[in-house]
């Protein structure tokens, strides 16, 4: 069990970011449609659950094959090593999904996908009649696309953008994975100013932080694989130990996040302390147009408030031709936004130097780029 298919599922736009991550991890890697694959050992597993800012989750596919009947689905699951992942207590639920298939009935193929899984380990394990699944959690999903079954693993458990972190947040908190990717497309580096005008919970802030020190995403948090009875300990404490030695906790970083609500601030800040950075990041409470700074080559990453909401459009619109005017006097800086408003570089009053499509959740965005002129050497 030394090399295993991996895939780290990721949210439509960014899978060229995770991609770039997991090579930076010294892993080659496909990119298909929201997702990445690749092969590695239980260390990978490790590391990845670790380091991946922006994935949503890293599984292991056990194993592909079509399948157009419910007889195909129970052989083909059935033909697969399942005893190498489960013993004899471990608990498997089974999630799925179906998308264009003639298995179209969800259900249906997870019950079908359990029984044949159960028959597998029955002959494995020739003593036991009946699995009380009492042990460890290992999350099964059968996906279905185009008549084409897919079967993995979960080695995450919560999702990945869960840092651990997060105590208190507000209405509609941005993804840490999807800032993280939000940071990551920008051109800032740990030793330029970094703001962020609208930090609501501070999330952007929180990771310009850990990407500028070299901080490891899931220092914080556990891992539904760490209990498998086929994951060394061993190989956790030294993935972590590896975190540690990488971490680059002595640099100085110059990173502010303001908001126009008082209590968002305070709420910033307590998830900065509960990441261990509360003395890394200034957080303020005041407008984002009062934002004004002497200092040079800073980065702006800017997720304003959208107008969805009736009654909103105006103020909104109004918004964002004052920040067009703010961020003006900023003429070394890159500025960054996201936002769903089509019309924003119109109201802006400058088109920006680049535009990439990302989905905030649910809400199709566009994230305008707006480039600063090159820091100079020396």
């Amino acid at each position: 069990m030394n090399n295993f298919k991996l895939l780290a599922t990721a949210p439509m736009g960014i899978e060229a970011i995770v991609a770039n991550e997991v090579r930076n991890l010294g892993y080659e890697c496909k990119v298909d449609n929201g997702k990445i694959l690749y092969t590695g050992d239980a260390m990978t597993i490790a590391r990845s659950n670790l380091w991946l800012r922006t994935a949503d989750r890293i599984k292991i596919i056990v194993g592909e094959f079509k399948a157009t009947t419910f007889d195909q689905l129970f052989e083909g699951t059935k033909a697969l090593p399942w005893e190498q992942f489960l013993n004899a207590d471990s608990e498997f639920p089974v999630s799925g999904k179906s998308v264009k298939s003639k298995l179209y009935s969800v259900p249906d193929c997870q019950g079908i996908v359990k029984k044949a899984i159960v028959e597998r380990l029955k002959s494995k394990y020739k003593q036991v009649s009946w699995f009380e699944e009492k042990g460890p959690k290992v999350p099964i999903e059968v996906s279905i696309l185009k008549d084409k079954v897919t079967l993995t693993i979960d080695t995450s458990g919560t999702g990945l953008h869960r840092r651990g972190y997060r105590v208190g947040q507000g209405e509609a908190p941005l993804k840490e994975t999807l800032a993280a990717a939000l940071i990551l497309l920008t051109n800032w580096t740990y030793d330029r100013p970094f703001v962020d005008p609208f930090c609501g919970s501070g999330t952007l802030p929180i990771e310009a932080a850990l990407i500028g020190q070299n901080i490891a995403p899931g220092f914080n948090r556990e891992f539904i694989s760490e209990g498998w009875h086929w994951m060394p300990k061993s190989v956790w404490d030294d993935a972590r130990m590896e975190t540690e030695d990488l971490a680059q906790y002595d640099r100085n970083l110059q990173i502010f996040g303001s908001d126009i609500d008082h209590k968002m601030v305070d709420i910033a800040k307590n998830n900065a302390l509960e990441a261990g950075l509360g003395d890394l990041i200034q957080f303020k409470q005041m407008q984002a147009t009062d934002f004004h700074s002497d200092l040079k080559y800073g980065v702006v990453v800017a997720n304003p408030p959208y107008g969805e909401r009736l009654g909103d459009k105006e103020k909104v619109e109004q918004l964002y031709r004052d920040l067009g005017k703010t961020f003006q006097a900023l003429d070394t800086w890159s500025i960054y936004v996201i936002t769903s408003n089509e019309q924003f570089e119109e109201l802006y009053g400058k088109q920006a130097t680049k535009k990439r499509k990302l989905f905030n959740g649910f809400i199709k965005t566009d994230y305008y780029q707006y480039w600063g002129p090159r820091v100079p050497k020396g």
